[in-house]
């Protein structure tokens, strides 16, 4: 869905740096310096209004977290959020995943969240599919060893062509759920997307890979 355009929302993200940090690439490799802890680092491509990463950070506060959204009108929502609940452990990155490598260091990052991204079902567009191998490089080039990618979607024709960009680049299937809702798995916070396709009775799949 289209978000409506909000000329004032890039202000309030500089006007409030703790959260919303500016510059990110000065941060590079001293991450653990803003958070003020060694705790790991999880961050969430495509983090959209910050549902799941606000719910992930109150469900475990040992954890960092950083959520990175292009967006401008849509990543407001997610400070909004985190203005209100306030929480230490997440930060914002208003910045495209292509400058993934100038912003962390080589195994700064533990873990990578893909959840309910832009399918881009044209073959025209696979490149821009945040599971193409381009962006595969990018995360690998973030994560340490044996890190992993946890990833979520409501179109089975992403997850399968997910699933198949991960084993051509030689990634390891931990955990496959072809429908989250209705298997064991424990712990699941649901995105805005999430509760909203799931309502519609859609299966949701779901995945952790690692390198």
């Amino acid at each position: 869905m289209r978000q409506r355009y909000k000329p004032w929302a890039k202000e309030k993200l500089q006007d409030n740096p703790y959260f919303c940090i500016q510059e990110p690439a000065k941060h590079k490799g001293a991450w653990s310096e803003v958070f003020g802890n060694n705790n790991p680092i999880h961050i969430e491509v495509g983090t959209g209004k910050g549902q799941f990463i606000n719910g992930m950070a109150q469900q475990n506060p040992d954890i960092n977290y950083i959520g990175i959204e292009l967006a401008d009108r849509v990543i407001v929502t997610a400070l909004d959020r985190l203005l209100e609940s306030n929480l230490p452990n997440v930060k914002l990155l208003n910045v495209n995943a292509l400058e993934l490598p100038d912003i962390f260091a080589a195994g700064e990052v533990s873990r990578v969240y893909l959840n309910f991204s832009d399918p881009w079902p044209k073959t025209r567009h696979e490149k821009r599919r945040l599971t193409y191998k381009t962006f595969l490089d990018l995360y690998k080039g973030i994560l340490p060893e044996h890190g992993e990618i946890h990833f979520k979607t409501d179109n089975r024709g992403l997850f399968e062509y997910s699933l198949v960009s991960f084993s051509h680049y030689g990634m390891k299937l931990n955990y496959v759920s072809l429908d989250l809702h209705n298997s064991d798995f424990e712990g699941n916070v649901m995105t805005e997307y999430e509760q909203k396709f799931s309502a519609k009775g859609n299966p949701i799949y779901r995945c952790e890979v690692a390198f």
